[in-house]
């Protein structure tokens, strides 16, 4: 069935007027002249059968109707904007993919291995948008996801990468030489927020004993941690495969032992099996997947 749509350049005349809350501005902004924008307004309105501006001698106003259908519009043509630079800059000989990551992950993790993988493919171009939470993956856009693994995730093609284990850390100026290992509960501790409860559990898994496992302070991402603990803040209980790079500098040091258990575990996510997706997102996940068996 055909679309019913008005035209992109009476669209674009009517949210430049919109937002300026004038035609001569849009005028000015679209190289037209004041007339052409009026004319183009006129058809809009007699398309949608809808009157969407007030005018008021050689003044204009958005009515109602006009001001929701404003913001319709410009979201609309923002979206194509970007998709449209987004297509203009994909390779012409190659493939791109878009991976939706944890941030933290994204980081710590897969960017500085990246690298390695350009110079194995430089025909693939490799876009990282963050995703904190699990999403529906079919219909977003998104070839595949690096997430840690959740039920939100069934009926998804998921393979595992890495565990996630935790272990406190903290720069090497916070302790002192020989009370390493007894000094945890005397220095203060650093949270991640959505886990409250991580220094509790660590006790319990290490027996080590801490007075007041909640006291401290708390941050949204591990990255923050990292960052803070880097700082001499405190100690920060985070994934060790965040931090091989900072231990083995001795720019951190963990002197307490880490996490018996799993905290959770991170896998790739495809739409459809791997042998039946495209060639390069193929090619992607071989590559990941030897990345993490190499860690």
């Amino acid at each position: 069935m055909r679309r019913k749509l008005p035209s992109n350049a009476a669209l674009m005349a009517f949210e430049a007027a919109a937002r300026h809350g004038s035609f001569a501005r849009a005028a000015d902004e679209l190289a037209l002249t004041e007339g052409a924008i009026s004319r183009q307004i006129g058809r809009l309105e007699a398309f949608l059968g809808v009157t969407l501006f007030e005018r008021v001698g050689n003044r204009v106003r958005l009515l109602p109707n006009g001001e929701r259908y404003a913001a319709q519009v410009r979201e609309l043509l923002d979206r194509l904007d970007r998709d449209s630079q987004y297509l203009m800059g994909q390779p012409s000989d190659g493939a791109s993919l878009d991976i939706a990551v944890s941030p933290t992950f994204a980081l710590r993790w897969l960017i500085p291995r990246l690298a390695g993988f350009g110079q194995q493919h430089p025909n693939i171009c490799v876009h990282l948008s963050e995703r904190m939470e699990p999403f529906v993956l079919v219909g977003s856009g998104f070839d595949a996801a690096i997430h840690f693994e959740h039920p939100a995730w069934t009926g998804m093609q998921t393979h595992r990468l890495l565990n996630e284990v935790l272990i406190p850390v903290c720069h090497p100026g916070l302790l002192k030489p020989g009370k390493q290992a007894t000094a945890l509960d005397s220095l203060p501790r650093l949270h991640r927020r959505q886990n409250p409860d991580a220094w509790q559990r660590y006790a319990q898994q290490t027996g080590i004993v801490l007075s007041n496992a909640a006291m401290g302070a708390r941050y949204d991402l591990h990255a923050m941690l990292i960052e803070a603990a880097l700082a001499g803040l405190g100690v920060a209980l985070v994934p060790r495969l965040y931090v091989e790079a900072e231990l083995a500098q001795g720019r951190l040091v963990a002197p307490w032992p880490q996490e018996k258990n799993v905290a959770k575990a991170f896998c790739l996510v495809l739409p459809e099996p791997l042998e039946l997706s495209r060639a390069p997102i193929q090619v992607f996940a071989r590559w990941l997947l030897e990345e993490a068996q190499v860690k």
